[in-house]
C-alpha cells in the first residue's frame, strides 16, 4: 500500500454529470476536492441520455410543474455557458386522432412556453402538415402539428467540460480509480482507493464524502460504508436506437404512442437519425445494460406508425442503453417515475458527513450541484458567497456569447479552409475556441496527421487523451465523440492497437 498525506475537503465517488457538476461548483467555490470514477468519465448512464436539455413537456402530465419549471430555466441557462455543445432545437408535435386531445396538447404547449421565462428560444408555431415539409416523411402528412423549442446536447462533452473546469480550478479527478473503502474517524473520512492498471491502494482523507455513484448508490453505500441506507432507487432502463437518416429537415419530431409512452426521432451527427427512448424497470449489473431485441422492435414498430417508410430492425446502425437511478415513488409505470432528485445524508452529530444522490436528469445537473453543496454547506462554512457561479461562467471552449455563434464559428472556417463543412461542424460543435489549440498551425487534413478513418485523425486523438482522459478506442469513438458512426470494425481496432502503442 502507498501511503499519502492528501487530504481533501470532498471527496466524490462517481464522474457522470451529477459527480463532476458538483466537483466544478465545489472547486469553484474553494474547496480542495477529489473526484474518483472506476470508468470512463461519463462513461455510463451521462453518456446514454437522448442528448436533449428540455423542461420534459411530458412531465408536465404528471403535475410535475416544479421540476419543468426549473429545467426550463436551466436550457437557457446551459445553452449560454456551452454554446458549441448545446444548440437550440425545435421539435414538431403532430397531433392525431385517438390519442390525447389537441386541446390538452395546445394547454400543456403554452404553460412550456411561459412557464420558465423563456427568453431567446422561439414560441411555438402551430404547422400545416400538408404544407410543412415536416409532414413530408410522415404517413399522416395532413393535418395539424405543433413546433416548439428545447436544446440539443453533446452529453459526454458536456460531462466532460465540467470535469475540464473542475480541474481548472484545483480538482483532482481520477477516472479509472475505484474507492475500495471509507471510514469514518470523527470529524473526517479515511478513503482507500486504488487506480484500476496498478492496483495499489491509496489511503486518503476528506472531510465530507458525495455518493454520486449513478445506478451503482446503493452498491456504493454497500461496499463503502458497510450499509445500506434507505434510498429507495427505481432502476430503470432506457434504450436508443441509431438509423440511416429518415428525413432531410433539422427538426425533431417528438411522438405520441398509444401506449402513452412518447418517441424521439431526432436529426443525429448529420447522416443519421436518433430513436429513443424506452423505459423499462431493470435489475440486472447496470454495466451490463443494452438494448435487447425487444427493446429494439418496440422502437422501430413504433417510429414505423408514424414514418412513411417503414423502420426494420435492420435499418438500425448502432444501438445504445443507459440506466437512470430513478427516485421510488412506487407502483407507477416506469415512464412515469419522476426524474426529480433528491438526497440521502448520514452524518451523525459529530461525524463527518456522507450525502447520497438519487434521481436527477442531465438538464438539472447544476442546480443538483448547488443543493448538494447546500446540505453540506453547515460543515465547511460559507459556502454560500459564490452560489451560483456556475450559470454564468462559461465551460471551456464556450467562452463566447450566443450572439457570436455565427462569428466564431466563421472565425473557424477562415483560420483552417481545409477543413470541409462537415468537419468545420465537428470541430466547432465539440470544441468550441478549443479547436484552435487541437488543430493548431495545421494547414492541411494531412498535417494534422494519422488518419484512423470515419474523419478521425491523430491530432484530435492526442488532443482527447491529453485534456480529457480518454485512453480507449471506446472512449474516443462511442463518447468523447461519435466517429464511431462512420468507422468500420478493422479502423477502431487499429486506433486500439495505436493507443496501445503510444501511452
Amino acid at each position: 500500500m502507498t501511503a499519502s498525506d492528501q487530504s481533501y475537503d470532498l471527496a466524490i465517488v462517481g464522474g457522470g454529470i451529477n459527480g463532476c457538476g458538483i466537483a466544478r461548483d465545489a472547486a469553484g467555490r474553494g474547496l480542495k476536492v477529489l473526484l474518483v470514477e472506476m470508468g470512463d468519465i461519463g462513461g455510463a448512464t451521462s453518456s446514454a441520455s437522448t442528448k436533449l436539455i428540455h423542461g420534459g413537456l411530458r412531465y408536465l402530465e404528471q403535475f410535475d410543474f416544479a421540476l419543468v419549471r426549473e429545467a426550463l430555466i436551466e436550457r437557457e441557462r446551459l445553452w449560454a455557458i456551452a454554446p458549441h455543445v448545446i444548440r437550440p432545437l425545435r421539435l414538431v408535435l403532430p397531433w392525431r386522432e385517438g390519442l390525447r386531445p389537441a386541446w390538452m396538447l395546445r394547454t400543456g404547449l403554452f404553460i412550456y412556453d411561459h412557464l420558465g421565462g423563456r427568453q431567446r428560444l422561439p414560441p411555438t408555431r402551430t404547422l400545416d402538415l400538408a404544407t410543412d415539409p415536416a409532414g413530408k416523411p410522415l404517413k399522416q402528412s395532413a393535418g395539424r402539428a405543433w413546433e416548439f423549442s428545447d436544446c440539443w446536447v453533446l452529453d459526454n462533452r458536456l460531462v466532460v467540460l465540467n470535469a475540464r473546469d473542475a480541474a481548472r480550478l484545483g480538482a483532482d479527478i481520477r477516472p479509472r480509480t475505484k474507492c475500495l473503502s471509507a471510514r469514518r474517524e470523527g470529524t473526517i473520512w479515511r478513503l482507500r482507493i486504488a487506480d484500476n492498471e496498478s492496483g495499489a491502494p491509496e489511503e486518503l482523507t476528506a472531510g465530507a464524502i458525495v455518493n454520486a455513484a449513478g445506478p451503482w448508490v446503493d452498491r456504493v453505500e454497500e461496499e463503502v460504508l458497510g450499509k445500506d441506507m434507505p434510498g429507495d432507487v427505481r432502476l430503470v432502463q432506457g434504450s436508443h436506437i441509431v438509423t440511416r437518416r429518415l428525413f432531410d429537415h433539422d427538426r425533431a419530431y417528438f411522438f405520441q404512442n398509444p401506449d402513452g409512452r412518447v418517441l424521439f426521432a431526432i436529426p443525429f451527427e448529420g447522416e443519421f437519425t436518433l430513436i429513443g427512448t424506452t423505459d423499462r424497470d431493470y435489475q440486472g449489473a447496470p454495466q451490463d445494460a443494452k438494448a435487447s431485441g425487444e427493446e429494439i422492435e418496440y422502437l422501430c414498430a413504433a417510429a414505423s406508425t408514424w414514418f412513411a417508410r417503414p423502420v426494420d430492425p435492420s435499418d438500425v446502425v448502432w444501438s445504445y442503453s443507459g440506466v437512470r437511478p430513478l427516485h421510488d415513488e412506487g407502483p407507477v409505470a416506469a415512464q412515469q417515475a419522476t426524474r426529480d432528485f433528491s438526497f440521502g445524508l448520514d452524518a451523525p452529530q459529530g461525524g463527518a458527513p456522507f450525502l447520497s444522490i438519487y434521481g436527477g436528469k442531465i438538464t438539472t445537473y447544476r442546480r443538483l450541484a448547488e443543493r448538494a453543496l447546500e446540505h453540506l454547506s453547515p460543515w465547511f462554512g460559507n459556502l454560500g458567497a459564490r452560489a451560483g457561479w456556475t450559470g454564468k461562467a462559461s465551460l471551456p471552449g464556450g467562452e463566447f456569447p450566443l450572439d457570436a455563434i455565427d462569428l466564431t464559428r466563421r472565425r473557424l472556417a477562415e483560420t483552417y479552409p481545409f477543413l470541409a463543412p462537415r468537419e468545420l461542424d465537428h470541430f466547432f460543435t465539440h470544441f468550441g475556441l478549443d479547436a484552435f489549440a487541437l488543430l493548431g498551425g495545421a494547414q492541411s487534413m494531412a498535417a494534422l496527421g494519422a488518419d484512423f478513418g470515419g474523419g478521425l485523425r491523430e491530432a484530435e486523438v492526442r488532443y482527447l487523451r491529453e485534456h480529457e482522459w480518454a485512453r480507449t478506442a471506446e472512449d474516443i469513438v462511442w463518447r468523447r465523440t461519435k466517429r464511431g458512426l462512420n468507422m468500420g470494425l478493422e479502423e477502431i481496432a487499429r486506433l486500439g492497437e495505436w493507443l496501445a502503442a503510444h501511452r
